[in-house]
């Protein structure tokens, strides 16, 4: 009885069992920076706030690529380019960070030529659009320097889909041991002498079992 329940759960994870989906990832960095004034008796005071903006700029970006527009820009982008993918699939995988003048885009899709094709239109986009997500600037393009060329690296399956029968089955012994007990508990059968002294009565004698 305590086996049935992981039995019957351990039947049912082989028939259903499908391997986990591939997942595809590839990220790209940049650096962001404004060109410093001319002026060399303001150079340095311009550097200072050259970096200073930088970092402002970065923030603006990494709210802009979070965003719906940018999916739709970059969706619009894969079309110019032969392909059709939905900004929504291109909004579900994107993941974009910042650490001062670094923007850091990460993108994760399930098919590596799609994963190819939707980073290249992030960075054109990224690259020629910018000054739409930046009307601080006056209608100028931020100075984005591209660090990496992106890579499709094939991600690892996760733990959680490796241990997934086996903590089910785990469980499953623990309701079938519960089940046992509950029936032991309910069972009013009286198998020998020594459990119908303890309700209080006589033994005349006793069967052996062989």
């Amino acid at each position: 009885m305590v086996l049935i329940p992981a039995l019957i759960v351990l039947i049912a994870g082989l028939v259903t069992y499908r391997p986990p989906a591939s997942a595809y990832n590839a990220g790209v960095r940049f650096i962001v920076g404004q060109t410093p004034a001319a002026n060399a008796e303001l150079m340095d005071e311009q550097r200072y706030y050259n970096w200073l903006t930088s970092e402002y700029i970065v923030n603006g970006l990494t709210d802009w690529v979070k965003g719906g527009e940018f999916a739709v820009a970059v969706s619009e982008q894969i079309v110019k380019q032969g392909h059709e993918i939905p900004a929504h699939e291109i909004q579900a995988g994107l993941v974009a960070d910042n650490a001062r003048s670094m923007l850091t885009i990460s993108l994760t899709h399930g098919d590596p030529q799609a994963l190819a094709i939707m980073m290249d239109g992030v960075i054109a986009v990224l690259l020629a659009d910018n000054g739409q997500a930046l009307p601080q600037l006056g209608g100028d393009t931020a100075v984005l320097t591209q660090l990496d060329q992106p890579a499709v690296n094939k991600l690892p399956s996760g733990i959680r889909g490796q241990l997934e029968l086996p903590v089910r089955i785990i469980l499953a012994l623990f309701a079938g041991l519960g089940l046992a007990l509950l029936v032991e508990y309910l069972d009013p059968t009286v198998r020998d002498r020594f459990e119908a002294q303890r309700l209080g009565l006589d033994i005349l004698g006793e069967i052996p079992r062989k």
